[in-house]
């Protein structure tokens, strides 16, 4: 089950041709037919351990657990850092991009270690996931100070999509093609490019404005929701393909990393496109 999906693309499992079928070629077999040892076995050999598969019981549980992360490290974040209004000096504000600036960083630190690692590891994404809340914490308090109530149509914004894509995806049996997978990753590493060639200019004092809030601004946000959608189309393939495929049950916090990634994509995206909308 070849993948073009970073996320998917390190991961043997995922990458492995017959499922569970190429375990059994490595040893993965059925528990009664494993030797002790003696006259029918190899002395020494320990048994190899037949792994659970990932089911979508697994995959909602994961994926929950890591969200769950996200969430109570934004709201502790958002709690812990100083009250902030109108009459708040700069050095506040400051504190709050500051924590939003090395959660954001760590943050995309773990994201390339968990997108090219190919044994996935549950702490990493766990970590991942919390970095990634100080940062949404911390952003989230300087637009709700700017644009008052911004912060809770984007939550509920975000939820919807994932609900809506999931209805959509499930209603319509939307088959994922090569080519469709292979434009989306593409689109993706192109506005993440973008992105970092943006940071870097605004570190020497230009801009290209993809990050301000005029007419560009907000194009390149909606061109960002829109990818969030794509990507969560390609998460609910991928998962879907992993459970027909009987893939071991660790992959499950793969999907769910891929999943929360697609989600704080599309918030972070449509809490810019509300912001805007509100300024205007």
């Amino acid at each position: 089950m070849q993948s073009n999906n970073p996320v998917f693309r390190r991961s043997e499992e995922f990458n492995r041709p017959g499922g569970t079928a190429a375990y059994a070629d490595q040893g993965y077999t059925d528990p009664s037919t494993w030797s002790t040892g003696g006259a029918q076995g190899t002395p020494g050999t320990p048994p190899t351990t037949v792994q659970q598969p990932m089911t979508i019981d697994s995959v909602v549980m994961k994926t929950g657990i890591s969200l769950a992360v996200v969430i109570i490290t934004a709201a502790i974040t958002w709690v812990l850092s100083p009250d902030v209004d109108q009459n708040t000096d700069a050095s506040a504000i400051s504190g709050l991009i500051a924590a939003a600036t090395i959660g954001s960083l760590l943050a995309f630190v773990l994201s390339m270690v968990n997108s090219f690692k190919r044994v996935i590891s549950p702490a990493l994404v766990l970590l991942f996931c919390a970095a990634e809340g100080v940062a949404l914490g911390a952003i989230s308090k300087v637009f709700d100070l700017a644009y008052p109530g911004v912060v809770t149509s984007a939550v509920i914004g975000t939820f919807g999509a994932f609900a809506g894509t999931l209805a959509v995806y499930k209603f319509f049996n939307i088959k994922v093609s090569d080519k469709f997978r292979r434009m989306v990753i593409a689109a993706m590493l192109g506005v993440v490019a973008i992105s970092l060639i943006e940071v870097v200019l605004s570190a020497f004092g230009a801009q290209l404005g993809l990050f301000g809030d005029g007419k560009l601004g907000l194009l390149f946000a909606v061109v960002g929701l829109a990818l969030g959608v794509f990507m969560l189309v390609l998460d609910f393939d991928f998962v879907e393909q992993g459970v027909a495929n009987r893939l071991p049950d660790r992959e499950g916090w793969r999907a769910a990393f891929a999943m929360t990634v697609s989600l704080v994509w599309i918030y972070t995206n449509l809490l810019r496109i509300l912001a805007i909308m509100r300024g205007d």
